[in-house]
């Protein structure tokens, strides 16, 4: 077990790193070449240039400004200078509710410290119970601060039950008062918007299948006798795999057919050439440019073919379809209210955001989905149990005073100071971070396998999925598997009806390895994570290697977005983590409260300058944060009951008892209070936002401003691709070229001069980029109300 030596080993390991990793990103994040990876989000938004488009040479590479070097730490007040209003707007609100989590963990976890510093360290200490049992168990001198030092029957645990009724009720007051203030943001995000395709669609799925009819037109029959005053118009889903993979073969294609036309520009009097083999570094040499314009020519046929087979073969349309309305009354009335005395057909729900909208799974038929459901939820049973080895293996680390004395050879190796102190105070934490590396990824595949339509909903699933893991394995787990190792010396030498009482004592001895837990995780690693250094040395390895076109350049800045999946499950660890060891180990709150703290710092400086979100839920994750805050409240208050009846604390157990009930009567009213605005949309507010949109919007063609929204790529980019082969002017501010095969692109006969080529060849790129661009794997078409 980590004594306090070992803990002060860890924190100045951990201090050391998490400085050195600020100190790096502080410089690295100066340097001309680095500014693409350290603000991606203004590069994405169009608001700051590259700084290697001026200067000399060596200054495309290297900051030459010697004064910014002497105030490279200015980014601190920089991320604390824009106000939430503006983060919303610049962000969003996800982004916005999202740090909310940390500064509700600061207002929640700061006053408790406080108090519990004040009150229970005091109690704890004057018990004096660890000085008698030290030659029975494995004890240091943090366990003396905590709930085990204090004697069994003592009349001080009054004071821990107090506190605990204390922590609850200043919890939930906190919970309460940020649920109302995310529900309130959400309600005015919402209103704020003008008119927005996920207003005014609903997605409809299992529609039944009608006799010599098309799912369209079952779709457009059924909406116009039941919706005849709202609805406008639908796009049926049609699956479309098979094009997809074909697609994402001609971006490929069509990025080398970029870079040596480029090249070619640059070096007129050479045309570049390659060899047919593998990697071409064997096979027959030829003109790389006519080799890839043949190449995509040859695939835009296939393509067509494939186009035509999705529309014609029945197979590939899903009983499915995006259905919009006129006003967002009639799209509310028909997302929440039942469409069919059949309750299992025509289920409604509201669309997700366009960009929200993850294309492959509406391919999945809806008669399969619960089958899938319940075999990834076995999947997840097993994995959870699967994790245990290696739990109970990071535990073994944890505590080598309990191994030394079953086996005794190890010692001489163990008891060397430094490499003690190196195994107690840090190994264990970081060996648990790197077994937990892989699971998010693991987790987010079963959700996809499960089938849900849309990137928040996959990612919300994944989230929940990895909390139970958490909540299981790394605490619960951690808990009993390091009780097994630390006392095996007294569960083998102890009568059965001793063990539940050096169970209870030993649950608070746990809080050393949560300590250093904390210092890997919630300090070096979130120092890791501002200084960016995977994406750092991606995007070098990227622009140097794989980096051909402009286009090219953009993608591999690759911002991404605030991890959910992953951040707010380790998020509530830490909130369960302080919830029962509040009154349990008191000590524990300020490795927390710094974690809390710096984390808030990192991320806005995050989401200020690099994260770009994939889609924009509105906060629709907080319900579920609210949720598991009250779960880890529970876990707490049952946790310290079994702790006091080991102690024999007959006469204050019992006032425990009521505190659950009243934090599930709590959490009711939050539910039905809060709950709703996240999950419906009032007709109220729909009324009369489009009675705004009126008198401020004036008259709109809802049909064209819809007849898009949900138009999946692979069909957008045949659109275009059929407006230029016609020559109509899509976009007027582009030209558009009429002489060009499909595609744009000229024949491998063709020799015109390399600059008109180029130039052709950037206006045409320009206008599909959507099609080289395209990942998703189904496709929706567009219907009218006719």
């Amino acid at each position: 077990m980590a004594s306090l030596g070992d803990i002060g080993v860890s924190a100045l390991i951990n201090i050391v790193t998490a400085f050195a990793f600020l100190l790096a990103f502080a410089l690295l994040r100066i340097q001309p070449i680095n500014d693409r990876v350290y603000f991606p989000k203004w590069y994405i938004i169009g608001a700051r240039s590259s700084p290697r488009h001026t200067g000399n040479f060596v200054g495309k590479f290297v900051n030459l400004n010697f004064n910014t070097y002497l105030t490279f730490l200015n980014w601190m007040p920089q991320a604390m200078r824009m106000k939430e209003p503006e983060i919303i707007e610049h962000a969003g609100l996800d982004s916005a509710a999202f740090l909310r989590i940390y500064v509700l963990g600061l207002k929640i976890f700061g006053p408790a410290a406080i108090v519990a510093f004040l009150v229970l360290i005091p109690v704890n200490v004057s018990g004096g119970l660890l000085f008698f049992l030290s030659h029975d168990l494995v004890i240091s001198d943090i366990d003396k601060l905590s709930i085990s030092n204090v004697p069994p029957k003592s009349s001080k645990f009054f004071a821990h039950i107090l506190m605990m009724y204390l922590f609850t009720f200043w919890a939930c007051y906190m919970l309460y008062k940020e649920y109302d203030v995310v529900a309130s943001m959400r309600l005015n995000f919402l209103a704020s918007k003008s008119r927005r395709a996920e207003q005014f669609t609903v997605l409809v799925k299992n529609v039944p299948d009608v006799h010599e009819k098309s799912v369209s037109d079952t779709v457009d029959y059924f909406f116009k006798k039941n919706h005849s005053t709202h609805y406008l118009c639908h796009q049926a889903v049609y699956n479309a795999n098979k094009f997809a993979r074909a697609v994402k073969k001609r971006q490929k294609l069509q990025n080398y057919l970029d870079y040596n036309e480029l090249k070619f520009e640059r070096t007129p009097h050479k045309r570049p050439t390659k060899k047919t083999g593998f990697l071409g570094l064997w096979g027959k040499k030829v003109d790389s440019i006519e080799y890839y314009q043949q190449q995509v020519k040859e695939l835009d046929e296939k393509l067509t073919l494939e186009r035509e087979r999705i529309f014609k073969d029945p197979k590939c349309i899903m009983p499915a379809a995006f259905v919009s309305f006129n006003s967002r009354w009639g799209a509310a009335v028909c997302a929440q209210t039942q469409q069919s005395k059949n309750p299992i057909l025509w289920l409604t729900d509201w669309a997700p955001e366009p960009r929200d909208v993850y294309w492959k799974n509406l391919a999945i038929p809806f008669v399969s989905l619960s089958i899938r459901r319940l075999v990834i939820s076995l999947a997840v049973f097993a994995l959870v149990f699967f994790y245990i080895i290696p739990i109970a293996f990071v535990q073994s680390l944890a505590n080598l005073d309990g191994l030394e004395r079953v086996v005794p050879f190890l010692k001489p190796v163990m008891e060397l100071s430094f490499i003690k102190s190196f195994l107690q105070g840090f190994l264990p934490g970081l060996a648990l971070k790197v077994f937990l590396w892989l699971l998010p990824g693991i987790l987010m595949t079963m959700s996809k396998i499960e089938g849900h339509v849309a990137f928040s909903v996959l990612e919300r699933r994944t989230a929940g999925k990895y909390y139970f893991f958490m909540l299981v394995n790394v605490f619960l787990g951690s808990i009993v598997t390091g009780t097994a190792f630390e006392q095996l010396h007294s569960f083998l030498n102890q009568s059965p009806t001793e063990i539940p009482r050096t169970i209870g004592v030993s649950i608070p001895m746990k809080a050393t390895f949560f300590i250093t837990y904390i210092m890997v995780d919630g300090w070096a690693g979130i120092a890791g994570e501002i200084l960016r250094l995977k994406p750092l040395i991606m995007f070098h390895l990227k622009n140097m290697l794989m980096v051909k076109t402009k286009r090219d350049r953009e993608k591999a800045m690759n911002p991404k977005s605030i991890d959910f999946p992953e951040t707010i499950p380790s998020l509530q660890l830490y909130f369960l983590m302080g919830a029962v060891y509040a009154v349990v180990t008191p000590i524990l709150l300020p490795f927390i409260l710094i974690f809390f703290a710096f984390a808030y710092f990192v991320y806005r400086h995050q989401v200020i300058n690099v994260y770009n979100q994939r889609y924009e839920s509105a906060a629709a994750f907080w319900p579920h944060v609210h949720t598991r805050i009250i779960a880890n409240l529970l876990i707490s208050q049952f946790l310290l009951l079994g702790l006091l009846s080991t102690k024999k604390a007959a006469s204050s157990t019992p006032l425990l008892a009521v505190l659950p009930i009243l934090t599930l009567t709590f959490h009711n009213y939050c539910k039905s209070r809060f709950e709703p605005a996240f999950q419906k949309y009032p007709l109220e507010e729909a009324v009369e936002k489009d009675a705004q949109d009126e008198v401020y919007e004036g008259e709109m063609e809802m049909k064209s401003f819809l007849s898009e929204a949900y138009l999946h790529p692979v069909l957008r980019s045949f659109e275009e691709i059929e407006l230029v082969e016609l020559g109509v002017e899509r976009i007027p501010s582009q030209p558009q070229p009429t002489t060009e095969p499909a595609f744009g692109m000229d024949s491998p006969e063709s020799k015109v001069s390399p600059k008109t080529q180029k130039q052709k060849l950037e206006v045409v790129v320009e206008q599909h980029e959507s099609v080289f661009t395209m990942s998703h794997e189904t496709s929706v078409h567009q219907t009218h109300n006719t």
